[in-house]
């Protein structure tokens, strides 16, 4: 990561490639041209890129677009909705020629949009992650659905015993929906039960909404994992996760500066 400057009591954030602190980027159908501008500014500060849910059916120059993805050191991956859309054909085997036809190296597997037996579900994990690193989505993509803390505790755990190699706690690009309320607000009783049961370094949770992200980065400090977050927005949370910002402006800080600066800023 480029620094320009020096200044201490700034949080320490691991090199790429990294285990935690994972930033997982959204894009939406971005251009060659967008994806080169995004990558000269946020290359070193993203971890991964999802192509959303099935944009990639219709985004021109795919194949270029994911090359400088990967060059750039990111892990690719296509939406799980379009996923989900060759399993409802029938066509689990196209989507792994697909996958090999795109030259991509990670999957996810998700469940949101069409009821799947989760056996079935951790039976598409486990014959992925012979040959992919995998991510699969927990959680229902409509408003409405309440799935108890216990079974998202069940459910992750199983996918990670099946292979996966980080859970994805379901939010859509809303923010709405699976972890979150309808107000965007965190289902914090369902998130505290997760996190006292699945190992939080292997969590990615979507955190579209700036709010959401101060919220996990105050609970869980500034290497949590987060996902869906849009190209323009990574040097943003990137801020956020450093203490610039005034979100988290004092969360990082020795608790000697938090009360030096009260007082001061009193007189």
């Amino acid at each position: 990561m480029s620094i320009n400057f020096t200044l201490p009591h700034i949080p320490e954030r691991p090199e790429k490639p990294r285990k935690n602190g994972l930033t997982m980027m959204m894009d939406k159908g971005l251009s060659i041209r967008q994806a080169e501008d995004f990558l000269s500014a946020s290359s070193e500060l993203t971890d991964i890129v999802k192509l959303g849910f099935g944009t990639s059916y219709i985004t021109n120059n795919i194949e270029q677009k994911i090359k400088l993805y990967k060059d750039a050191g990111m892990k690719v991956y296509l939406g799980g909705t379009l996923f989900e859309a060759f399993i409802v054909r029938n066509m689990f085997k196209d989507y792994i020629k697909l996958l090999d036809k795109l030259k991509l190296n990670c999957a996810e597997v998700s469940d949101g949009s069409i009821v799947m037996a989760h056996d079935k579900k951790c039976e598409y994990i486990s014959t992925l992650a012979k040959n992919f690193t995998v991510l699969s989505e927990v959680g229902s993509k409509e408003a409405g659905i309440i799935i108890h803390p216990a079974k998202w505790v069940s459910m992750m755990n199983k996918e990670l015993e099946a292979g996966s190699w980080k859970v994805i706690a379901e939010a859509r690009e809303s923010g709405t929906v699976g972890i979150y309320r309808s107000n965007g607000s965190a289902h914090t009783l369902l998130i505290n039960k997760i996190l006292a049961k699945v190992a939080k370094d292997s969590i990615l949770w979507e955190a579209p909404q700036k709010p959401q992200q101060v919220w996990f980065l105050k609970l869980l400090g500034p290497n949590v994992n987060l996902g869906n977050i849009s190209h323009d927005d990574v040097i943003p949370l990137e801020a956020l996760r450093l203490g610039l910002r005034g979100d988290t402006f004092f969360s990082f800080l020795p608790k000697e500066l938090r009360q030096k600066t009260v007082t001061e800023s009193s007189n």
